[in-house]
């Protein structure tokens, strides 16, 4: 289901642009339509009062909590399933954040995820993106929305594109706390600058050789390193606000100092900051993470050749929680990790 559906299901009820901002921003922001003496659904027409009960049980059924798997760091990961059985995750970051998903598996392929080992499912309405913020702000405050979970966002532009500006409007989020997170496709950089709201961007990088990179992303758009850094740093400095660089680092293949000489060249005096993310190992694949120690050297060298680097702490180790981990897990019914909140429909009355 697309926003523009929920639109026009509330304009042949007789919702006028004002009722349809209200009834989306009560939904978006999982506000009650019931509370207060002047109640929301007060202020809108009586066809459109009617149709609240039945669209609120529909609102709510987009996303609903199959299991939560709580993380030592504060961050929790949700198993979320949507109106046709299938699952995505969304992840409950520290500090009022939520990782959502665009898509239910990836085309990408990324050879270190797990969501990509099954190629690409379905995509998500733009509906079924913000039900996973409606349903995060339930449990808690969430002001930050990264669109860095299941799938490839510029491969559902559309959807995704809809999905940010509710959210950056109605939704009450800041344009620069919604980060549209990318492996790079012409796509992105033709798309964010035409859009109302123009999140901030993040691109998945991992290295700074094509060849390499050809494999690690084999069915990524063919732009190389200094293809992508060059279109970023257009949007950086269009939108005045720097690129995030992400960079999963793995024992053996992305943390040689050949590496790092290739991080300077290309990021030096950029517009940018670098994510720099020890991989969240998966007992099914055959990568490796570094130790903290190697992962800590590579930021501080990077520091002192004046890129400004981030060492972030992959959310959900502790509880096998990578990305596409919980699904796969769903999909499968291996064994979930012992420190999870199964969650189970109400009985009926």
């Amino acid at each position: 289901m697309r926003i523009e559906d929920i639109r026009q299901r509330l304009r042949a009820h007789g919702a006028k642009p004002i009722h349809e901002q209200r009834v989306l921003r009560q939904w978006v922001r999982a506000l009650p339509f019931d509370a207060g003496k002047r109640k929301p659904q007060d202020f809108l027409p009586l066809d459109l009062r009617a149709l609240m009960p039945a669209l609120q049980a529909d609102l709510a059924g987009l996303a609903t909590l199959r299991s939560e798997h709580p993380g030592e760091d504060g961050s929790a990961r949700l198993l979320v399933a949507l109106p046709d059985g299938q699952t995505v995750e969304s992840v409950l970051l520290p500090r009022h954040g939520l990782c959502v998903s665009s898509q239910v598996g990836c085309a990408v392929g990324c050879v270190f995820c797990m969501t990509g080992k099954d190629g690409l499912i379905r995509q998500l309405g733009s509906a079924e993106i913000v039900a996973q913020v409606a349903l995060a702000r339930t449990r808690r405050q969430v002001s930050k929305v990264v669109f860095m979970g299941m799938g490839e966002p510029s491969h559902n532009m559309d959807n995704v594109m809809e999905a940010i500006d509710l959210l950056g409007t109605v939704g009450n989020i800041g344009h620069k706390n919604l980060v549209f997170s990318t492996v790079g496709d012409a796509r992105v950089f033709e798309r964010l600058p035409q859009g109302l709201v123009k999140p901030a961007l993040a691109l998945s990088l991992h290295t700074t050789k094509a060849d390499l990179r050809a494999q690690l992303l084999p069915r990524a758009a063919r732009l190389s390193p200094e293809e992508l850094v060059e279109l970023a740093e257009g949007y950086a400095r269009a939108t005045a606000y720097p690129i995030q660089y992400q960079w999963t680092l793995i024992e053996g293949l992305n943390d040689t100092e050949e590496e790092i000489e290739g991080i300077v060249r290309l990021l030096k005096g950029k517009y940018a900051l670098m994510n720099m993310i020890p991989y969240n190992t998966v007992d099914e694949l055959d990568f490796k993470r570094p130790s903290w120690e190697r992962a800590a050297e590579i930021a501080r060298t990077l520091h002192r050749r004046g890129i400004l680097t981030k060492l972030r702490q992959s959310a959900g180790q502790d509880v096998d929680g990578g990305c596409g981990q919980l699904r796969a897990r769903d999909v499968t019914g291996a064994n979930r990790p012992q420190r999870v909140r199964v969650i189970r429909p109400a009985a009926s009355a």
